[in-house]
């Protein structure tokens, strides 16, 4: 199945896409090439610009602080287990105190070592880590796969309790959530939201056989979605056939 996701609103945007560059970050940084290196840096400057923020690093512990509430009131319900609440509820205090614990924005220690810096400036360029650009970079290349990962891992280091925090949280939200299976009728789709429920994240899941392409539009009223084809001519037309998939709404 092919997952796609749509967030509601802008915090679970940045969220979604903090989760997409750490994740990018893991599997680059495992690699031995140097252009995997290379491009594993750049994914870091890309994290602390989507957490430049000055408002994340307080969303995310609202939301820690907030999942954290929620599930102490589901204490002495017979039909939850303490022992997994107790788990849960200790990786969300981990997760606040570890971030709450790092001093400003995502990634600010970093900006006081010149040497990233100066890369980070010239990554924007076409072309601009060159080796004549930045020798001393090309020299960091060319040491050895370990001590290139360890570095990378030392940097990555203090992003740690943000990427930690997000796929908890992330994790949770999509937990919450009932996949349903439903049909889009000559490849459109439009569905309600019940009042008084505030959705956070819609998932659709597709048959990679179907080679459709969903575009999806939504507010707090209702979701629309629209079934696409990629052609031999690269563009997207509309989908005409009725089409089964598979929605998931999280709150």
């Amino acid at each position: 199945m092919i997952l796609y996701e749509y967030p509601f609103n802008e915090r679970i945007r940045t969220y979604l896409r903090l989760e997409h560059l750490f994740l990018r970050l893991a599997e680059l940084m495992g690699r031995a090439s140097p252009l995997d290196h290379h491009y594993a840096l750049t994914t870091i400057f890309e994290v602390m610009d989507v957490g430049a923020r000055a408002d994340l690093k307080s969303d995310v512990l609202k939301d820690l602080d907030k999942q954290k509430q929620t599930l102490n009131g589901y204490r002495g319900n017979p039909a939850i287990s303490e022992a997994v609440l107790d788990k849960v509820i200790a990786q969300l205090d981990g997760c606040f105190t570890a971030l709450n614990a790092l001093t400003g924005k995502a990634g600010q220690s970093l900006t006081e070592n010149d040497w990233l810096m100066s890369i980070r400036s010239r990554v924007g360029i076409p072309g601009g880590t060159c080796e004549f650009d930045l020798p001393a970079y090309y020299a960091w290349q060319h040491r050895s796969a370990e001590s290139r990962q360890q570095d990378l891992q030392r940097w990555a280091s203090t992003l740690a309790p943000l990427a930690e925090s997000i796929h908890l949280l992330l994790k949770m939200l999509r937990d919450s959530g009932a996949p349903q299976k439903v049909m889009a009728i000559g490849g459109q789709f439009q569905q309600n939201l019940p009042q008084g429920r505030t959705f956070q994240l819609l998932r659709l899941a597709l048959e990679p056989e179907l080679q459709v392409i969903p575009e999806i539009s939504g507010n707090r009223l209702m979701v629309s979605i629209r079934l696409m084809r990629h052609d031999a001519d690269d563009r997207l037309h509309a989908c005409g056939q009725d089409t089964a998939f598979e929605l998931t709404l999280c709150s």
